[in-house]
């Protein structure tokens, strides 16, 4: 399958995805804004059980296509986490969750959309000028 039904299985996928994120709850401020102060640990597991099942994924897939080769450390891991974190907490959404925001017709999300976009954009800016490592696949 290529071209057109790639995309369509791809967007099925998302639709999908986007759904049961909804019906769990991640697109609930509230109930984001409970997990991360541990009011109500049922989303954090579920979060943490996502966490795992991801990098046992992304193991395998890494092991089947590149081996055992040991990865370099990129310097921008640890800041860029903790920004990123900094961001989900205050807004209640990750970039993906915003998408399913959106779709809930929650319209304040387009205010984290456009502050997600803006902070790709500073970070771009700011890596040019002051870091300018090796960003692999992100293009700068």
């Amino acid at each position: 399958m290529n071209g057109k039904g790639t995309h369509l299985k791809f967007a099925g996928l998302g639709i999908l995805l986007g759904y049961s994120l909804s019906r769990i709850g991640f697109a609930d401020y509230g109930e984001v804004h409970r997990m991360f102060t541990f009011a109500d640990t049922r989303l954090f597991f579920t979060f943490c059980a996502a966490v795992v099942a991801s990098a046992l994924g992304f193991f395998v897939f890494r092991r089947m296509t590149e081996g055992w080769g040991k990865k370099r450390f990129h310097p921008g891991i640890i800041p860029g986490g903790a920004i990123f974190g900094l961001g989900w907490a205050l807004s209640g959404a990750c970039p993906a969750i915003v998408l399913v925001q959106l779709g809930e017709g929650k319209i304040l999300a387009l205010t984290t959309l456009l502050a997600i976009m803006l902070g790709n954009w500073l970070y771009g800016r700011i890596h040019r000028r002051f870091f300018r490592w090796e960003t692999g696949s992100c293009g700068i």
